[in-house]
């Protein structure tokens, strides 16, 4: 079976995929579902406190989701899909436990063609958090992935630099990541 199938397979069965992007290994289950995101903090270790980003396909995928004003629009559409999350506020069809209590949703578009494959065939949001135990390095290559899944895309070595985390309700970044130089020197226009 097709590699894409099986992960999308899987996700329709609340199961754990861990899947490549253009940064780290990420460990996918559907964002919609309560009870495939609490399998991925249960996998992690991760504390509920710590909210959870997501992973989307497209434009409309993102605004399904999320509250996009006209600056964040312009944000995305410079660094979108690319190794950068941005934060926005949550749409009430997401579980609230994503969050971490915040309202705010980390939302990443990855710039890897088995990653976007994967979320458009399964037309819907995924976890997008590394596929790693919480406080551990995220893996680059399959055999460095140890937290629990049900299935797992194989997409060779990655380069390892996490994304840049930017909250554009604040229009800061939380997290200094892949071309955070850039993503800052454009945040300083649309502040």
């Amino acid at each position: 079976m097709d590699p894409i199938d099986m992960a999308v397979r899987v996700l329709q069965r609340d199961g754990l995929i861990v899947y490549p992007t253009e940064t780290v290994y990420g460990l996918g289950a559907d964002a919609l579902s309560e009870d495939a995101v609490m399998r991925v903090y249960e996998a992690k270790n991760r504390p509920l406190s710590q909210p959870i980003s997501v992973a989307v396909s497209d434009m409309d995928m993102l605004g399904a989701i999320a509250v996009v004003d006209d600056a964040a629009r312009a944000f995305i559409e410079r660094f979108l899909p690319g190794p950068v999350t941005v934060a926005l506020p949550a749409k009430s069809c997401l579980p609230a436990i994503l969050t971490g209590g915040t309202g705010l949703i980390g939302i990443r578009w990855p710039d890897n063609e088995i990653a976007l494959a994967i979320i458009a065939r399964f037309d819907s949001p995924i976890t997008a958090t590394s596929a790693n135990i919480s406080g551990e390095a995220p893996p680059t290559r399959p055999g460095e992935v140890y937290v629990p899944n049900d299935y797992l895309v194989d997409g060779g070595e990655l380069p390892g630099t996490p994304s840049t985390v930017v909250d554009l309700t604040a229009r800061c970044i939380l997290r200094k990541g892949a071309e955070w130089e850039t993503v800052e020197a454009f945040l300083e226009t649309i502040r």
